[in-house]
């Protein structure tokens, strides 16, 4: 005969302090935000650092509270929320205070001046001359020596500025 009672005090209890684990998912957030920051700085087009950190740390915390590692869903769902809330508040603080702003979104840096290649800023984001000529012809753009200025902007898009012909 099966047995259908759940053990619902292990599923909804917490086993483990409800502040340490708002603690922890803080702790982590802003770790891996810093390390991604520092190491990946921006790539070119797509999605930005902050929303990979927020899929995989949302990933793994839902993960884990399904799993049974927290042994309770009230734990999951509180490093979950930590999680959410701290990507909120980056983005609300970034959009209202101009130094979390260039923390969050760094600056545009120029790729191109009046048709020369700036290969320093290309190597400082590890951007390649393949890269670039693809973006380039994506904006109808035929060679560097046709662009007044080029631009990677702070979300990883190349913004180009072309000569009048």
């Amino acid at each position: 005969m099966l047995n259908f009672q759940l053990p619902w005090h292990e599923i909804f209890a917490p086993t483990h302090s409800l502040m340490e684990m708002l603690v922890r998912g803080t702790i982590m957030y802003f770790g891996i935000f810093i390390l991604m920051r520092l190491i990946l700085k921006r790539q070119t087009g797509g999605i930005s650092i902050p929303d990979v950190l927020l899929v995989v740390l949302l990933a793994d915390a839902a993960q884990n509270g399904m799993a049974g590692e927290y042994r309770s869903i009230t734990e999951g769902l509180v490093l979950v929320a930590t999680i959410v809330f701290w990507n909120f508040a980056i983005d609300w603080l970034g959009y209202r205070v101009p130094f979390v702003e260039r923390l969050v979104r760094p600056p545009p840096l120029l790729l191109i001046k009046n048709g020369q290649v700036l290969r320093r800023h290309l190597r400082q984001e590890l951007v390649t001359m393949d890269e670039l000529l693809s973006k380039l012809r994506e904006e109808g753009v035929e060679s560097p020596a046709d662009v007044i200025e080029a631009y990677i902007e702070g979300d990883g898009n190349i913004s180009v500025k072309k000569k009048e012909k």
